[in-house]
């Protein structure tokens, strides 16, 4: 009897354990993305995470992990619903696939710059696609990370939509991407992203379009003798929580996460934009010809030529995100 009642103590105690001690107190996450160490991506993500740890007092212990070292982008974005992933920060074209009204971000020279963007993070019309993309796959959008504007280098420079024309220019094999220099009459030729620098310097395209941080990285800025300031496309990321997590948090923690990887968001974008408007000067020492571009002549072959139906977006969202200040 006494051995019984022994035994039935120390079930008791280890349920005790179990249901409210230290032991169960402090839940895990993975937090993933694809870039490297360096970028300010992983530095706000990780500093995100020890603030989140800190305001909850501990309970969530957030590990970051970089540089696809838990998949590529799409692995990642599948591993929200597979619960393999507890947050991510990617690019909004992959929440797209399953919600394509988030895809109207890539449409473009929707954006006139990063504040503009930052604007329509904010929105009304952005809080419904939130809202609407929740409801669809249970995934919650916190935050928003500027990442750059799209310019275009070229050994020929121009100023306007019709001086692209007939222009052999590299850009990825995706309609947003390709919608400008076809509304242009240039020659939009895919190639893989890892061979550009090439193809630039033996004259298998004589331009590619891509943000200020990427030609620098690259170094396209060798192979190249001017950028033309387009920015056709505004990109950004969102920082996501998973629907397995998100549904578990109280209301408290949600405004934490929120709050934070806003914050988060908002210090990486300080970053991104001082060092787009570093680079400015930076190519100008090197010699390059940073070229001022007539921006509505693009905006009105592209929308003519590439108009918003054709993509699956409305008007309505369209007019609303341009309207923004």
């Amino acid at each position: 009897m006494r051995l019984m009642s022994r035994i039935a103590f120390a079930l008791l105690a280890t349920a005790a354990l179990v249901a409210g001690g230290p032991a169960s107190a402090q839940q895990k996450l993975k937090w993933a993305h694809v870039y490297e160490t360096s970028e300010p991506y992983h530095t706000e993500s990780v500093w995100a995470a020890a603030e989140i740890k800190k305001r909850t007092n501990g309970k969530f212990d957030i590990e970051v992990f970089p540089a696809s070292s838990l998949g590529k982008e799409t692995d990642i974005n599948q591993g929200m619903a597979l619960g393999t992933v507890d947050m991510i920060i990617s690019g909004p074209s992959f929440a797209a696939r399953s919600y394509p009204r988030l895809g109207i971000a890539y449409y473009p020279f929707i954006f006139r710059d990063a504040d503009h963007l930052l604007a329509y993070s904010k929105s009304a019309v952005f809080g419904e696609m939130v809202n609407e993309f929740r409801a669809k796959t249970g995934i919650q959008i916190l935050a928003y990370t500027y990442y750059g504007a799209r310019q275009t280098t070229s050994n020929r420079p121009f100023t306007d939509c019709a001086g692209m024309k007939g222009l052999k220019i590299r850009v990825p094999d995706v309609p947003a991407y390709m919608a400008t220099p076809k509304s242009c009459g240039a020659n939009p030729t895919p190639i893989a992203f890892a061979e550009v620098y090439l193809a630039l310097q033996n004259g298998t395209v004589e331009a590619q379009e891509n943000p200020l941080t990427t030609i620098e990285a690259k170094k396209f800025y060798e192979v190249q003798k001017a950028i033309m300031m387009t920015s056709h496309i505004v990109d950004g990321l969102t920082t996501q929580v998973a629907p397995h997590v998100w549904n578990k948090l109280t209301d408290a923690e949600k405004a934490i996460f929120t709050e934070v990887t806003r914050e988060a968001a908002a210090r990486a974008t300080a970053q991104i934009k001082k060092r787009e408007a570093e680079l400015v000067d930076v190519f100008k020492s090197k010699g390059l010809q940073i070229v001022s571009v007539n921006r509505q002549s693009f905006i009105d072959a592209v929308l003519k030529n590439a108009p918003l139906e054709s993509m699956g977006f409305t008007r309505s969202d369209y007019d609303r995100i341009v309207a923004l200040k």
